[in-house]
């Protein structure tokens, strides 16, 4: 489907394009993997993340690191018994941000899903 005028298709509708409501930091693959386990359980280890989500320990680390820069999770570090580990845990900014995502995708399958009268200008 071709869209000569934009703005007109934009105009047609009234609310913006579900993929606008997106965000880069949570919709990648890896944070949003991240965030959704950690909605799951009140912690999570990191260990039991890089097996989940199939990444490597650099991997993880950074994607952990942006979302604790955006102040999506916590990261405590500690130990279990004499051995170090890295718990995460989802903030309330956090699972805001989850819950929008998740909106924004329920938004956009059902809007792929719901048959639509044709867009004025298109063919």
């Amino acid at each position: 489907m071709s869209v000569e005028d934009p703005t007109a298709a934009r105009d047609a509708q009234e609310e913006p394009h579900p993929t606008q409501g997106l965000d880069d930091t949570v919709h990648q693959r890896v944070r949003l993997g991240i965030l959704t386990v950690a909605r799951e359980a009140d912690r999570v280890e990191f260990g039991f993340l890089k097996k989940e989500l199939a990444v490597t320990d650099g991997n993880l680390s950074r994607h952990l690191k942006v979302l604790e820069e955006s102040g999506m999770i916590t990261v405590e570090k500690g130990y279990a018994g004499r051995r170090p580990r890295t718990w995460v845990t989802l903030t309330r900014e956090g699972a805001q941000a989850l819950d929008a995502e998740l909106r924004a995708l329920r938004a956009l399958v059902l809007r792929l899903e719901t048959p639509r009268p044709p867009v004025p200008g298109t063919p």
